[in-house]
């Protein structure tokens, strides 16, 4: 992987990897910036859930589990000094459907979590993920 970041003055920056897709970042106004853009560890954060999720709705839809909606929250805990590492996560996955499987579910994400999601794997080395899921039964909404 490839990773380009131009300066767009004060603390913004545009990046792009090798999909060429670019991504914005900027600080807030303490640190100089224009608070115009995500920071840093919003992205790494956002890299975590985007990649557990994708593993798992992906597993859900080959397991044909009748998904309506489906949301993955990070709940991330920093430390008060710098460099403020996340100390700590949890995983919420949200699942809305009609009769979901909660085993296909937690099969789903045991996946992602101990053989799918790079982000997963390297992050929970460094700091404890916890894991918690919900069902929402959408005939009961």
């Amino acid at each position: 992987m490839e990773i380009k970041l131009d300066w767009k003055g004060k603390m913004a920056f545009e990046g792009a990897a090798d999909t060429g897709f670019s991504q914005k970042m900027d600080a807030d106004g303490a640190a100089g910036g224009d608070n115009s853009a995500a920071r840093p560890m919003e992205f790494i954060a956002l890299g975590l859930a985007g990649c557990t999720a994708m593993d798992v709705i992906s597993i859900l839809q080959k397991k044909k589990q009748p998904v309506a909606d489906f949301q993955v929250l990070i709940h991330a805990e920093r430390a008060e000094e710098h460099p403020k590492v996340f100390s700590g996560a949890v995983i919420e996955y949200l699942v809305t459907g009609s009769e979901v499987d909660e085993a296909a579910l937690l099969r789903a994400i045991e996946l992602s979590a101990e053989k799918y999601c790079p982000a997963q794997a390297m992050l929970s080395k460094v700091f404890p993920i916890r894991l918690i899921y919900k069902i929402i039964d959408e005939n009961k909404k």
